[in-house]
């Protein structure tokens, strides 16, 4: 149920005609604009308000996943009102909220607005929001986790125009009892490392932190999959409660290997997760799941659990980072892995030749399939891949 929270109180101070709305991990940034917008239209006749991300598939996972979440917990949401193939809700007093990405040139070169309102616009190029503002009448709002500093900082933040408000999950109160302490238990791991100092500054306080030490930067994001590309295998993460089964595909397209987020999701049973499997496609597991393995094997699939041993971790990452990938666009839970995927540090800064555990799950999956199927002529550790 949707609840009046700090976060919607700061967002409704804001007077100005940029609204900058910078904020830690579940902080209510999302759940604090979209009722104030979803307002807006529903008491002002012919307002039009655009409502954009980096493309659509971040889109449908998120700001417009929870739009509709919102108008119907308000009992204001009728599905004939819901244009499903243009993203495009009308109320009965000709106001609308549309939604589009910003990898869409005709949309954003297109017709004016009245608000505007760009969900994570760090993943958004400054040059896409010039030329969304140019073409927005009234207000502009931006919200962001501050995971480095970019555009809104340099061309925004003080502009005499604009607004500035940090959030925190602490301003959202109707956040789940058992996030807060899992945000909280992160909080006892900033003293132990300079990674996990810099993700409290940034997902806990909600402060610029640094985005450094990434382990992946060799992919590239692509739309769709080319009809050339072959697949090849499937990877495979083993979750449950907390943590979420991840099952990428990969195919190999020329040089590359396209990478595709198949699945993502917590609370999968083996029965839910052999249903999505392909029959005809090696599938390449985590070996510390034997009986996960023969429950899915069961079920016909060609299912293999990855040997595993000394430095099996920098090993995958190892094979993995000699390879050109792309990743579709659907893949959202996988890019932000990638984005946020780190080497640790030791207290003084140092980077340390080991990844944080966190943010790894769609990442796992892969590499378990590409330690099995990747030939290299070197030896790592335990292994010695021919």
């Amino acid at each position: 149920m949707l609840q009046r929270t700090t976060a919607i109180n700061k967002i409704l101070a804001l007077k100005k005609r940029i609204k900058i709305i910078q904020g830690g991990t579940s902080a209510g940034k999302t759940f604090g604009i979209l009722p104030i917008l979803i307002h807006k239209a529903a008491s002002q006749s012919g307002l039009e308000i655009s409502i954009v991300a980096e493309s659509v598939p971040a889109l449908r996972r998120g700001c417009l996943r929870d739009f509709l979440k919102i108008m119907k917990w308000i009992n204001r949401y009728h599905d004939e009102r819901y244009n499903k193939s243009h993203l495009k809700y009308t109320f009965a007093n000709g106001s609308f909220i549309e939604f589009f990405s910003a990898d869409d040139s005709s949309k954003l070169r297109g017709a004016r607005r009245d608000i505007l309102y760009i969900n994570e616009c760090n993943n958004v190029t400054f040059e896409s929001y010039n030329e969304l503002s140019i073409r927005t009448k009234r207000e502009i709002f931006l919200d962001f986790n501050p995971a480095n500093e970019f555009w809104v900082h340099k061309e925004l933040k003080d502009d005499e125009d604009a607004d500035f408000i940090i959030l925190t999950y602490k301003d959202n109160q109707g956040l789940d009892e058992g996030i807060v302490r899992e945000i909280e238990k992160n909080r006892l791991k900033a003293k132990t490392s300079a990674y996990w100092r810099n993700w409290w500054t940034v997902y806990g306080l909600g402060e610029i932190g640094q985005l450094q030490g990434a382990v992946f930067t060799n992919y590239k994001i692509i739309d769709s999959i080319p009809n050339e590309a072959r697949l090849i295998g499937i990877g495979l993460d083993f979750g449950y409660s907390n943590d979420p089964t991840a099952i990428i595909g990969v195919y190999k397209y020329n040089e590359f290997r396209i990478l595709d987020e198949i699945k993502y999701q917590t609370g999968m049973l083996n029965s839910d997760i052999a249903k999505i499997l392909p029959e005809d496609v090696p599938i390449y597991a985590d070996s510390a799941e034997p009986k996960s393995i023969a429950d899915i094997q069961r079920y016909g699939k060609i299912i293999k659990g990855v040997t595993k041993g000394k430095d099996s971790i920098n090993y995958g990452i190892d094979v993995m980072q000699r390879q050109s990938y792309m990743v579709t666009s659907e893949s959202t839970n996988l890019i932000k892995e990638l984005r946020s995927y780190c080497w640790d540090k030791d207290k003084t800064g140092k980077q340390l030749n080991k990844p944080v555990d966190n943010f790894n799950h769609a990442l796992d999956a892969v590499r378990y399939h590409e330690m099995e199927t990747l030939g290299l002529n070197k030896s790592f550790g335990e292994y010695s891949i021919l």
